[in-house]
């Protein structure tokens, strides 16, 4: 019995020194479990400060895995450390949903945007675009349009290709009336340049030609076509100017040094003509005693002279026939009166 005792007396000892190890590794278990979560919460609340909320989330996920292999820690802290470690999450996850609730809320306003900027696209008024300066400027505001559409971001994934391909049309729709309205103004201008080089073919085969007056007049009708002729490329305005312009000069130079001893010579007969001018003036005023053979004499001078400046022969022909029908009815006046008085003194005579 002694010894029975004995030996239970030892299996009690070591129980309650297995007992007192437990509750000694419990708590020393349950220290190093608080130590680990307390640094798992000091980790999750440092999350709140990283730049990147899907980084952080993503951290986050890996930290709960932790906090849950981790294992329990004292009872009277258990809520305390879980409730900070939440608090934590809660931090990080709303930063996440926020994050994509913030993207959402952009690609609905890049959507909007960018159906705005096909709407003006579409609106452009192409069909009354009918000169350069309209297709330039609508061109740069197709050109900023789509900077700007580069500018925005990415919008709802399931609109997005839709909204893009009906920017595309709108737009090739654009470019593709430009060219073909260029494409026919090249043409345009193509037929307008032959129009120009048929006129300085026709001057360039007058250039030579002898035959003064007719030919200053088709000259004079093509300059008066060429004024009226439809545009061409400005680079090639000059040059075609030019062209046409040296073959109306020569012309108009070879036909003022032909008349240039015309003139002279009419010049000459200006004067002379002049001359004859005074002598009938005064004829006029002074008659004579032969103002009949007198009168004669001038005018027979008169047509021996050639031609005068055509500008001058209207006035120089108006008084000279007025100085002629001045002599000639004083010389009917004085006629008359003669035949008057020699009527009296026949009848005085037989009376």
């Amino acid at each position: 019995a002694t010894e029975l005792w004995k030996n239970y007396q030892l299996y009690v000892e070591q129980f309650y020194d297995q007992l007192r190890l437990n509750h000694e590794m419990r708590a020393y278990d349950f220290k190093k479990n608080l130590e680990m979560k307390t640094r798992l919460c000091e980790a999750a609340e440092k999350l709140a400060d990283v730049e990147d909320p899907v980084s952080a989330f993503h951290q986050l996920q890996k930290l709960h895995q932790e906090f849950r292999e981790v294992g329990p820690v004292a009872k009277e802290l258990r809520e305390s450390v879980w409730k900070r470690f939440k608090d934590a999450s809660t931090v990080v996850n709303k930063r996440h949903q926020d994050h994509f609730d913030n993207i959402k809320a952009r690609d609905a306003e890049n959507l909007q945007r960018k159906t705005d900027i096909c709407l003006k696209v579409e609106s452009l008024n192409i069909e009354s675009s009918n000169n350069h300066a309209a297709w330039h400027e609508m061109t740069q505001q197709v050109l900023d349009l789509q900077a700007e559409w580069k500018s925005l971001g990415f919008g709802p994934r399931k609109a997005a290709s839709e909204v893009f391909e009906r920017f595309r049309v709108a737009c090739d729709r654009f470019f593709q009336a430009k060219t073909a309205y260029f494409r026919q103004y090249r043409e345009q201008l193509s037929a307008n340049l032959a129009v120009r080089h048929a006129l300085i073919e026709k001057a360039e085969a007058l250039k030579d030609s002898t035959d003064w007056n007719a030919t200053t007049q088709k000259l004079i009708d093509l300059q008066r076509e060429w004024k009226a002729a439809p545009p061409v490329a400005a680079k090639l305005v000059e040059p075609l100017w030019k062209r046409f312009n040296e073959a109306c000069n020569q012309f108009f130079h070879r036909k003022n040094e032909a008349f240039a001893g015309q003139r002279k010579e009419e010049e000459g007969n200006l004067a002379r003509k002049k001359e004859l001018l005074a002598e009938l003036e005064k004829l006029a005023e002074e008659p004579g005693d032969n103002p009949l053979q007198s009168v004669r004499e001038l005018q027979a001078r008169w047509n021996e002279v050639g031609h005068v400046p055509f500008s001058k022969k209207e006035k120089m022909y108006r008084r000279y026939h007025e100085l002629c029908d001045k002599i000639y009815n004083a010389l009917h006046e004085s006629a008359g009166k003669r035949r008057i008085d020699n009527f009296r003194r026949t009848v005085a005579d037989k009376g």
